[in-house]
């Protein structure tokens, strides 16, 4: 049997968080001791976000071609290499198929294994992916607040508009534009006719004028 190690950061935790990669590694020897392993190799991620699927990953995609029927794969935390259920459960599967066994050290042990372990790892890995959720629409009400109060909080502005000193400033020759393309449609004018008029395509026209900038 070989026995591997999966440790990950992302660019925000390795400046703010102590689960540092060290730490992971360490957790990982330390493990693989108490129950008289020898590990071959751990597999480093660093700087990568979890919300890419494992096999995406650069070391992700190693580790999953090296593992096969009789090794072990050991990681420290369920949200070390998952943080989507569909995208853990899919690898999980694929792990039991081949006979590879998975160790999550916070979840006790192999999941691959043991039905109330992979009970847990199930519930876990949904919990992961609906923080994830939440997190994103946290990040949208910040930028709806943000745009509210006329600041600007980054992508590109919207069609109208232009960014002045981090705030949106409208675009006289834009919001010109705009209210001549939202007259004609009022007029029943085609997509094609106002995407013309305006100097754009069709579906241009289509996605400024659904979006009602201003």
């Amino acid at each position: 049997m070989r026995v591997f190690g999966y440790a990950r950061v992302s660019t925000v935790e390795q400046a703010s968080n102590g689960e540092s990669l060290e730490t992971q590694k360490a957790k990982i020897v330390g493990y693989a001791m108490m129950q008289g392993w020898a590990v071959d190799e751990i597999f480093v991620e660093a700087g990568v976000s979890g919300s890419v699927p494992l096999a995406d990953r650069p070391q992700g995609e190693s580790l999953l071609a090296a593992a096969g029927t009789g090794d072990m794969i050991i990681t420290p935390k369920l949200d070390r290499m998952f943080r989507s259920a569909s995208d853990a459960l899919g690898t999980l599967e694929e792990m039991k198929r081949q006979g590879t066994g998975l160790v999550m050290i916070d979840l006790g042990g192999d999941v691959t294994g043991n039905g109330i372990s992979k009970l847990v790892f199930t519930i876990l890995s949904a919990v992961a992916e609906n923080e994830r959720d939440r997190i994103r629409e946290r990040i949208r009400e910040v930028k709806r607040h943000l745009a509210s109060q006329g600041i600007y909080g980054g992508g590109k502005p919207p069609f109208g508009f232009d960014v002045v000193d981090g705030r949106l400033v409208a675009n006289a020759d834009q919001t010109a534009t705009l209210s001549k393309m939202r007259s004609m449609r009022k007029r029943g004018a085609s997509l094609r006719a106002i995407g013309e008029a305006a100097g754009m395509k069709a579906m241009s026209a289509k996605r400024i004028l659904d979006r009602g900038n201003i």
